[in-house]
């Protein structure tokens, strides 16, 4: 019997991320068709979109009260916590 090599086991792992990633792909093209049939739904039925703008709102503030839980910044702006020193110094252009 032959040992693997690492070139294999490269291979291998190129091809399980190609896998991951061709998965990842569908998922986001269903994501998408969902919305668009959504979208096409609320142009149809003006009633179901003004349903629709409470639903969203609804979202929206739950968004906002997990946000904080996912280290996002605060609604004033201001960073919480200390921040680390960035990496990339951003130069603005006028």
């Amino acid at each position: 019997m032959s040992e693997r090599t690492s070139g294999d086991a490269g291979a291998d792992r190129v091809s399980a991320t190609l896998e991951h990633l061709q998965s990842a792909a569908l998922e986001m093209i269903a994501a998408l068709r969902s919305a668009l049939d959504l979208a096409e739904d609320l142009v149809r039925d003006p009633p179901l979109a003004a349903a629709g703008n409470g639903l969203a709102s609804m979202l929206a503030q739950a968004l906002q009260g997990v946000q904080p839980l996912l280290g996002g910044d605060r609604r004033d702006g201001a960073p919480e916590g200390p921040q680390p020193t960035p990496r990339v110094e951003h130069i603005r252009v006028s």
